[in-house]
This record gives structure tokens, C-alpha cells and sequence, in this order.
């Protein structure tokens, strides 16, 4: 027995260690492909919380594999583990948890007395439509609640794969809906004072919002009054733009991941991902079309500079395109929406982060915007990546950065 239990224990252990071995290999490998500039914000923490990532992403990557679990069901109890510090409320802040139209959302309102109706704002988290959460995104509305004094409406929408293109935003568009129609009423909130936002695909849902509404409505009580789009991912159309190009390695969010994300929010055929990443799937006709919306000749000059070089597209794939052109529709591409409707949404503050793939999905938003006469603010982050924001107040995790970047928002929600 003590012979059979010894080697049961040394079998064990040389399983344990090729696992090890197996994830240390396959991080080492990822960490290869990455690339922090010298610019970038607290460099070695990025390196460690790029490594931390990378690691439970492939740890739930081998367990699928195995068939014991789903890589996105790691991914989230992870991220619930790592970027969740539950506090309790904050002196002058109230925090509730709803629903909306069997929609969960997290109410959070300032206890402070206002002299008339207050400010409202409804916050879609980020995650690539994929992760993120209410309890996720809590660190950032409290913040925007307490510091501006406004009613921060956190939105717990579907998620893919389980649930794919239109469930996320049509949770927004109900959640919206109600919140404007009982907001003055249950909150004291003026709904001609409530705004739209969130960061990364929060973005997109706010910007695509938005123009679903301007196109069924006259934009006034029903209608939100701004769109606050942080790092906002725009556009399926173009993956070879400065940003992607120069930050396509830059943690937290590569140029790959990008695509990876709006082809599982989609349809899930991941197959395709490369193809889309070369344009394959655009049209020349469309490609002349989006030209006049997505050229790096739009974007102001300094940001054509760290090595960006044209690609040359490659020849157009009808097979691809069909697969994928669900995502060239504004309501998933909001940078590919008509001038008439774009014309119609309300203004709107971006933020974009220079080490950020989507930098210029941002940038090109914004000049859409001021070129078609929509009142819009903007704030860079020189020295910020993808994802900054949602590293404030969290622990060891914390970056500097993430404050000023908070700070830009809540003074534009202080101007509604």
C-alpha cells in the first residue's frame, strides 16, 4: 500500500509539473507576441497584470480543452476575483440593485440634496461583449456618482456567447427606456438631463444606442441628452488603421483580441478572424464608401507617426463577407452610420488612450461628429492603454493614470 501510494503521489506530481511547465511555456509564448513602449503608464505592473491575464485566459483554454469547463466561464469568476473590491457604500451615496424591464441594474444615487432635477446617467460596462459586469464597472460609477453628484444607472446587459448581436443593446435600449420614462418620478432625476456611456464596447452599445434612437424618435424627453463614449470600439470595417497597427501588441487589448470580440458578439464563426483582420470581407465599393469616414488622412498628424505604414487590401472574399457582414451594420459599427442619422444624436464626450488599439476608432468618431455639427469633447490620455479606466481603485492593480482619465468624464457629466 505504501508502494502503490507513493507512486500515485509521484504520478500526481508529474502531472502537476507538465502542467506547469505546459502553462509557463504557452505564457512565455504569449508574453513574446506583446509589446509595452517605453510611454506607456507603470510598465512593469502592465507586464504583470498582462501576464496574470494571460494566464487564467490559458489555464481555461486547457480546461475547455479537456472538456471540465468553458474558457469564458474562467475568465469571468477570474476577473470577479481580481477586479472586484466590494466596499461598502460610500458616505453620500446610496446604492441599489434593480431591475429594469427584467434588465439588472445597479442604481447608484448621490444622498446630498439637489435644487431641482438631477443629472442621470446610464453606464454600459465593457468586457468585448464577452466579460465585464455590474460588479466590475462599481469602482468607476461610484466614482462618477459621488464626485459629479449624479445618478449612475449601471446596466447588467447579456452577454455572448451565450447571448449574441442584438441581445446586449437591445438590454440597453430597455433599460434606457425605463429609466427615462420613471426617472424623474422614482428619482428624482430631469430625464432631459439623463446621458448614455461606458467604456470600450460600453461605447459602441451607448453610440449605437443612440443612433437607433435618432432614428425612431424626434430626440426629445425619449432621448438621451449626451453619449459618453470611453475607448469605444466603432468600426468592423478597418483593421489596419495607425492604432492597430502601431499598438497591435499593447496589453490589454490586442489587435486580434479586437476582432475576436465583435466575431463572437456576431455569430461566434471565429474561423473567419484572420480574414477580417486583412479586409477580406469589405467590398471595394464599400471600401471607397467607409474611406470617407475611416482614412488615416482624417486623423490629426502626430498621430500618424511610431512606424505607420498603408496596407495594400487584399482582394475581396464573398464567402467571408457573408459570414461577417451582420457587423458592418451601424448597430454594430457605429462609425459606419449614415450622416443623417449620425447628424441626429446628441453630443458626446470621447476619451481615447494613445496605447490603445482603438485609438483611432475614437479619434475618426469625433471628427465625424464635430464635421456634421454634433457638439463633442475630447480628452487623450498620453500615456494611457486600453482599459485604464477600470483599473482605478483596485488594490495592487491601480494605475495612476485612471484617476485623471475619471476626472475628464466627471467634469463633462458635471457640464449636462
Amino acid at each position: 500500500m505504501g508502494v502503490g501510494l507513493a507512486i500515485l503521489i509521484i504520478g500526481f506530481a508529474a502531472l502537476f509539473a507538465a502542467f506547469l511547465l505546459l502553462l509557463i511555456g504557452l505564457v512565455y509564448a504569449e508574453l513574446m507576441n506583446s509589446e509595452i513602449p517605453p510611454g506607456v503608464t507603470s510598465r512593469p505592473k502592465l507586464h504583470a497584470v498582462h501576464i496574470l491575464f494571460v494566464g487564467v485566459a490559458i489555464v481555461g483554454r486547457i480546461l475547455e480543452r479537456l472538456g471540465l469547463c468553458q474558457q469564458v466561464s474562467i475568465i469571468r469568476w477570474a476577473y470577479a476575483r481580481l477586479l472586484v473590491c466590494r466596499r461598502p457604500a460610500a458616505p453620500g451615496l446610496h446604492i441599489r440593485d434593480l431591475t429594469f424591464g427584467e434588465v439588472p441594474v445597479r442604481v447608484y444615487q448621490p444622498t446630498a440634496p439637489s435644487s431641482g432635477g438631477r443629472r442621470g446617467l446610464l453606464y454600459f460596462h465593457g468586457g468585448g461583449w464577452v466579460t465585464g459586469s455590474i460588479d466590475i464597472a462599481d469602482e468607476v460609477c461610484r466614482y462618477i456618482a459621488k464626485e459629479s453628484e449624479t445618478t449612475v444607472v449601471s446596466v447588467g446587459y447579456r452577454l455572448a456567447p451565450e447571448h449574441r448581436y442584438p441581445a446586449a443593446l437591445d438590454d440597453c435600449e430597455v433599460a434606457t427606456h425605463h429609466f427615462l420614462s420613471v426617472a424623474e418620478a422614482e428619482f428624482g432625476v430631469d430625464p432631459r438631463r439623463v446621458a448614455v456611456g461606458g467604456d470600450s464596447t460600453g461605447g459602441n452599445l451607448a453610440a449605437a444606442l443612440c443612433q437607433r434612437l435618432a432614428k425612431k424618435t424626434d430626440g426629445h424627453l425619449s432621448s438621451p441628452c449626451a453619449q459618453v463614449l470611453i475607448y469605444p470600439i466603432l468600426q468592423m470595417a478597418d483593421f489596419s488603421l495607425p492604432s492597430y497597427q502601431q499598438n497591435h501588441a499593447v496589453p490589454i487589448l490586442f489587435r486580434g483580441r479586437a476582432a475576436f470580440y465583435y466575431l463572437q458578439y456576431l455569430n461566434g464563426d471565429v474561423s473567419v478572424c484572420q480574414d477580417v483582420l486583412e479586409g477580406s470581407h469589405v467590398h471595394q465599393d464599400c471600401r471607397l464608401q467607409y474611406g470617407k469616414w475611416l482614412s488615416p488622412e482624417l486623423l490629426p498628424p502626430e498621430f500618424l507617426a511610431r512606424g505607420y505604414r498603408p496596407v495594400e487590401p487584399p482582394p475581396y472574399d464573398g464567402e467571408v463577407y457573408h459570414v461577417v457582414r451582420g457587423g458592418l451594420d451601424p448597430e454594430v459599427s457605429p462609425l459606419l452610420g449614415e450622416d443623417e442619422v449620425v447628424r441626429r444624436t446628441p453630443p458626446a464626450f470621447v476619451l481615447t488612450c494613445e496605447y490603445d488599439v482603438l485609438r483611432d476608432d475614437g479619434l475618426l468618431y469625433r471628427k465625424r461628429l464635430e464635421d456634421l455639427g454634433v457638439g463633442v469633447a475630447w480628452h487623450h490620455v498620453p500615456d494611457g492603454f486600453h482599459g485604464i479606466v477600470s483599473f482605478y481603485n483596485c488594490g495592487w492593480l491601480s494605475f495612476p493614470a485612471a484617476r485623471p482619465a475619471l476626472d475628464s468624464i466627471v467634469r463633462y457629466v458635471e457640464t449636462l
